[in-house]
Order: C-alpha cells, then sequence, then structure tokens
C-alpha cells in the first residue's frame, strides 16, 4: 500500500520557487525523485533551476526538452534533469533510467505523469498550476518515505515559515 502526504503552497514570485527548491534541497540525498508536472509555462524549468543552484550545480541549467537528459556535477552530488514530454512510454523504458532513479544523484523529471509507470515507488510529486501573473500554485505529494514525512513536517510547521526553519 503506498502511503501519502500532501501540501498545497501558493507561491507568488520567482523568489518563493527558490525558497521551496532550497527547502527540499535541504533534504535531498542520492536517490531522492522529483516527478514535476504542469501546464506548458507554469514553472517546472524554473523550479528545476533553483533546485540545481541550491544543490551547489554552477553555471547554466536549461531545459532538457531535445536532450531528454541533462547531468550535472552539484556540490553535494550528481543532479540529473529529465524531460520526457517527447518520449514515448517505450522510448523512455529503453533509457535506463532506474541507473538515475537509484544512483548517487538527485532527480528531476519533468513530465513525469507520461511514465508514471517506470517512476520508482517513492518520490515527491509536485504539479504545478500557472494561476496568473507570477503566482503559482504548488501541489506536492509525498509518496512513500521519506516524502510522506516531509509532507507532514511541511504541514506542521505551516507552509509560509522562513527558510531556516525548515
Amino acid at each position: 500500500m503506498t502511503i501519502q502526504g500532501q501540501v498545497v503552497l501558493t507561491i507568488r514570485n520567482e523568489q518563493e520557487t527558490a525558497l521551496l527548491a532550497r527547502r527540499i534541497a535541504k533534504l535531498a540525498k542520492p536517490g531522492t525523485v522529483l516527478a514535476l508536472d504542469g501546464d506548458l509555462g507554469a514553472g517546472k524549468t524554473t523550479f528545476s533551476q533553483k533546485f540545481a543552484k541550491a544543490i551547489g550545480v554552477e553555471g547554466v541549467v536549461n531545459s532538457p526538452t531535445f536532450t531528454i537528459i541533462k547531468e550535472y556535477d552539484g556540490a553535494s552530488m550528481p543532479f540529473y534533469h529529465m524531460d520526457v514530454y517527447r518520449l514515448s512510454m517505450e522510448e523512455a523504458d529503453e533509457l535506463g533510467l532506474d541507473d538515475y532513479f537509484f544512483g548517487q544523484g538527485v532527480t528531476i523529471v519533468e513530465w513525469a505523469s507520461l511514465i508514471k509507470e517506470l517512476l520508482p515507488p517513492d518520490r515527491l510529486e509536485m504539479y504545478i498550476s500557472h494561476e496568473g501573473g507570477e503566482e503559482r500554485v504548488v501541489r506536492i505529494t509525498g509518496i512513500g518515505e521519506p516524502y510522506r514525512s516531509w509532507c507532514e513536517v511541511w504541514n506542521e510547521m505551516g507552509a509560509g515559515n522562513d527558510d531556516d526553519q525548515v
């Protein structure tokens, strides 16, 4: 049985996107998988860029739309950034994604719902909705451990707390 926890946040600007990315990055360890979904332009790549910066990736992080997977060196671990929008399930299955999901780095998969059957059983799912202007609503679902616990802690402390209280 899959155990889930959920958090819903309103993000008003890019600085708050960076704050959320830092909060999650503080908890990330090798094997962490973040599954991102949302409409075009909702902020999946922006979140990924802020997350990469938070784990110490230097240089430009851009969308892997055409390369599918980009690998970066972070200060504490590698960062694997995937965009599976243009892949069929069969093509994705042939890429050997488990090597990334269960590897030595942290993985973000944009458009993750397109390959849901290939995702690891434990992951943090994030759905970003564009609400107009810079505002976004982010629905975070922790599936399995430690992600369910992360959501429970965030709910207990309140979504709007300062970064140093995570």
